[in-house]
């Protein structure tokens, strides 16, 4: 009986495993070949790829945690303006999360609400802070601006109540829109790399290239694409990174035919252990450089502090930026760590 069970259980757990692994993949993109697309799989600048199985399991077996402690103290931002037209006005939510207002639109970038970044409520990385603002208290969403489907970035959860509640217009990278609408969640515009569409009369936007990858289950890996943004407004232009890897020609590419850049919004944390994430994750270090890159006049630190996604510490992304802008003698007010909920205004 006793081998009988174990039988069993060596059936049912990888049966699990792929069965699920299936139900959560997400459907990919179909459409013409490209300089970065083969017909079934998206590749990075480069051709730079993150790692795979092999490596994913080696690094969960020789993974260095540093403890997170988890603040469950609701210490929210004041309630948003509904409408702002005096220049940019940024909300930092945490994470990725930002409410970016200008030209009269209000935009939601990356928007997660959630206790996890995960398909499931109880297991993966769990949300450490509060968001900064409650979300009813959110003014009217005219936009949202998705960067790829992972879980901390695409959060299905976040994206019904968002659009049960505003029903915004969606703005996302090729092969999200089928997802999307399997999910009742409409008329989601899809962009290439380098494609421009228009927002309003004032604000156009243009998806650029990161070094990243996509996936939500064990089998839509690179199946739909990732992308940052440059939003072109009268305030100037505000270049949204996402999530990605570093390399100079694609940030020096997006500087000469974006800039010049007012803001960036620039990812910060989930950069150790070095081997494994820097195909996909700037350290602080490489954001600083991006930041050169793309001559922005002023950055805001995005992608720490939330969700324990890799084994920097929950303080070390803000440290080592620090440390990476004394090396570069950048004043700290030129690349900016806000707290959750806090708001600066750009005239």
């Amino acid at each position: 009986m006793t081998w009988l069970l174990l039988l069993l259980i060596l059936i049912a757990v990888p049966l699990t495993i792929y069965l699920t692994g299936i139900l959560i993949s997400a459907p990919g993109y179909h459409g013409p070949p490209s300089d970065h697309f083969d017909g079934s799989k998206f590749r990075n600048p480069a051709n730079i790829k993150a790692k795979g199985a092999v490596e994913v399991f080696k690094w969960m077996m020789s993974r260095e945690r540093v403890p997170w402690k988890e603040i469950t103290t609701e210490n929210y931002g004041k309630r948003p303006l509904d409408h702002f037209k005096d220049g940019v006005r940024i909300t930092f939510v945490n994470h990725s999360t930002f409410l970016v207002q200008v030209d009269g639109l209000n935009i939601l970038f990356d928007p997660v609400w959630s206790k996890r970044a995960s398909p499931f409520r109880w297991i993966g990385p769990k949300r450490m802070k509060p968001p900064g603002i409650k979300f009813e208290d959110l003014p009217r969403i005219h936009y949202v601006i998705l960067t790829h489907n992972h879980y901390d970035h695409l959060d299905i959860r976040t994206m019904r109540m968002v659009f049960g509640a505003h029903h915004p217009k969606v703005v996302a990278p090729l092969g999200i829109k089928a997802f999307l609408d399997s999910q009742y969640i409409s008329g989601t515009i899809e962009m290439d790399w380098w494609q421009e569409s228009a927002l309003n009369e004032k604000v156009n936007i243009q998806a650029v290239p990161a070094q990243h990858f996509s996936g939500r289950g064990l089998f839509d890996r690179d199946a739909t694409l990732w992308c940052g943004y440059v939003m072109k407004t009268s305030r100037g232009n505000i270049y949204f990174a996402g999530d990605t890897g570093y390399n100079v020609q694609t940030f020096k590419d997006i500087g000469l035919r974006c800039g010049p850049i007012k803001i960036s919004m620039l990812p910060i944390g989930a950069y150790k252990p070095a081997w494994f994430m820097s195909p996909i994750h700037t350290s602080p270090e490489e954001s600083v450089k991006i930041h050169l890159d793309v001559q922005s006049t002023t950055s805001i630190a995005m992608h720490f502090g939330t969700f324990p996604l890799a084994d920097d510490g929950q303080d070390d992304p803000v440290t080592d930026l620090h440390l990476a802008l004394a090396k570069y003698k950048i004043p700290l007010e030129d690349f900016l760590t806000l707290k959750e909920g806090e708001v600066r205004v750009f005239e």
